[in-house]
């Protein structure tokens, strides 16, 4: 990797700040959205100092328990670009940088590593298809079991919280609540440092006991440092837009309700982390944790209209669809404009894309 030219080192650190800061303001807000709306009155920097103690440590455990490989077999199926990082790969985080400041939920898996996926020939052949298949069974993992346990519990538990909202609420809960937080941030960190690490140089081995990726420690302390640093803006404006789509929900402000709300979450990301090492999208999980939510709640405790729950949740999923499509046309357009291809990609675009999604 010390023969990289400056342009593609160059390349490879814009693309990296830019996904790290994109990608901490649209989607790690969706995994502490809950903890910053449920301690809204405690300072930012406690909140932070506490966030921040666990990225090191997952950082520090990535490097070590994975043989330096920080972003925890993520990237296995993913190498690093042939040619190095070139200017396209940095543009679809500038655009989740753009919808990030409109508040759309789009997935910075797709928006980011399609286009890795896309251009790594037959090194990543069959990627995107399994991102997407992987991402969608998360949607219908994460709506049916979020819809079964508010099945189970919102008749009495949101109703409760509910009736009790003006009461004080008993330390316990605020411990259960920064451990939920510790389990499910520590998770998403795990499927998602992928993400912002795809544009690093790395070594990738492939052997028959399987694939080896390892960053170098200089790049490990670099990026800590940039997630720390970000994370602090992050939670000194307490969110951003992103932070909407909790708030909208019924009872996110609640340190009770976040505790479960985190806990589901985390334990469907557990499981999705080790079923295999394809990355996946944790917003489509995000989003369809909160679907079946908001449907048990509205249908069983009545807490909010039926019709207002559903088109929440519908408009969810428009925007995580438009997020999928921005990402595939940039993933396919921007390398063909840079190799002069263009042309040859319009005149069949309907088919090059039924052979990209492997339809």
């Amino acid at each position: 990797m010390e023969n990289l030219s400056f342009w593609v080192w160059t390349w490879s650190i814009i693309g990296f700040l830019i996904a790290a800061y994109s990608i901490v303001a649209n989607d790690a807000i969706q995994t502490l959205g809950t903890f910053l709306s449920s301690n809204a009155n405690r300072p930012w920097w406690v909140l932070w100092i506490y966030a921040s103690s666990i990225i090191v440590a997952v950082m520090i455990y990535g490097y070590f328990a994975y043989n330096g490989d920080i972003a925890f077999d993520r990237l296995n199926t993913i190498p690093y670009p042939e040619n190095g990082v070139q200017w396209y790969h940095a543009i679809p985080p500038f655009f989740l940088l753009i919808l990030t400041r409109f508040g759309v939920p789009v997935s910075t898996t797709f928006l980011v590593l399609t286009i890795f996926a896309l251009t790594g020939g037959r090194d990543t052949e069959g990627v995107l298809p399994s991102m997407l298949q992987k991402s969608a069974l998360g949607y219908l993992v994460a709506i049916s079991a979020a819809f079964f346990v508010y099945l189970l519990v919102s008749r009495f538990f949101e109703r409760w919280i509910t009736n009790t909202k003006d009461q004080p609420i008993k330390l316990h809960w605020y411990v259960l609540q920064w451990a939920s937080t510790a389990f499910l941030w520590s998770q998403w960190l795990m499927q998602d440092l992928a993400n912002i690490f795809v544009f690093l140089p790395r070594e990738t081995v492939i052997t028959d006991a399987g694939t080896a990726v390892s960053f170098t420690p200089y790049l490990l302390v670099f990026a800590t440092l940039v997630m720390l640093v970000l994370h602090a803006y992050i939670f000194k404006t307490r969110g951003g837009e992103i932070q909407k789509i909790v708030l909208t929900k019924t009872n996110t402000t609640d340190v009770r309700a976040a505790t479960l709300v985190d806990f589901i979450y985390g334990l469907i990301l557990l499981y999705f982390k080790e079923l295999n090492d394809i990355p996946m999208s944790t917003t489509w999980v995000f989003l369809g944790m909160l679907a079946g939510r908001e449907i048990a709640i509205s249908y069983i405790a009545g807490l909010r209209g039926k019709l207002a729950a559903l088109g929440d949740v519908l408009t969810d999923i428009i925007r995580a669809f438009i997020g999928l499509v921005i990402s595939v046309i940039l993933a396919i357009f921007l390398p063909a404009m840079a190799k002069g291809e263009l042309g040859v990609v319009l005149s069949d675009f309907p088919g090059y894309l039924t052979n990209v999604l492997g339809f």
